[in-house]
């Protein structure tokens, strides 16, 4: 199983990548000090977006894991259970939304089983209290901003109390993540709230250069 980055860290989401120059971008971004890159899935049914499939997932990994980048793969399906035998071989870290399975302690064995780092990912309107009888089984929160499904929403304010809770609730070993609407007006706050793993996806591939965005970014985290 691999180690938990190292953190803080801004997470560039592929969810805004542009396909035709997904390579590329993420080559620039390796050289500017990106190291979690996040992939989104969706099944078109837990939320109304579909997104990449583990061809994408597998590409993405042959290029960033050489590199020392980990792929950090956020299963947004109803099938989470059949979803990890098919991503985790190209993964290093899988997070399960605990909304779309009644049994997520044996989801995170089963994620850590396969040899990656087992997250739980919790939507803005799920209370907190579902994480702490599975605190002991996950190395990380995913904790969304957002409700999930589609770029470039706007950040829930409310989700800076929730980072402090979950913070506050993990152990030290544990990170928190923060997932969706994350950019300049808000990263460095997010940071401040308990956040060690920042996503972000249409601030730094939306920006008409992602690689100083993702600069900007991570001096915005490193200051915090």
């Amino acid at each position: 199983m691999p180690e938990t980055p190292a953190t803080p860290a801004v997470c560039p989401s592929l969810m805004s990548a542009d396909p035709l120059r997904l390579g590329e971008q993420l080559s620039a971004l390796l050289e500017a000090g990106a190291r979690v890159f996040h992939v989104d899935v969706m099944d078109g049914r837990f939320v109304p977006n579909l997104m990449l499939g583990t061809g994408t997932t597998r590409g993405v990994a042959s290029l960033v894991r050489p590199r020392g980048g980990l792929v950090d793969v956020h299963l947004m399906v109803e099938a989470p259970r059949e979803a990890i035998g098919w991503y985790a071989p190209h993964a290093d870290m899988v997070s399960v939304h605990v909304e779309a399975d009644p049994h997520p302690h044996q989801l995170l064995g089963e994620i850590r089983e396969a040899g990656c780092l087992a997250g739980l990912a919790i939507n803005p309107g799920t209370p907190l209290e579902v994480v702490a009888p599975l605190v002991d089984r996950l190395d990380y929160v995913n904790c969304m901003g957002v409700n999930p499904g589609f770029s470039g929403q706007s950040f829930i304010p409310e989700t800076l109390g929730r980072l402090g809770a979950l913070r506050d609730m993990l152990p030290p070993r544990a990170a928190v993540q923060v997932d969706g609407g994350i950019g300049p007006a808000n990263i460095a706050d997010a940071r401040a709230s308990g956040a060690d793993l920042l996503v972000s996806a249409s601030a730094i591939f939306g920006a008409d250069d992602p690689v100083a965005s993702y600069d900007d970014l991570a001096e915005r985290v490193a200051s915090a």
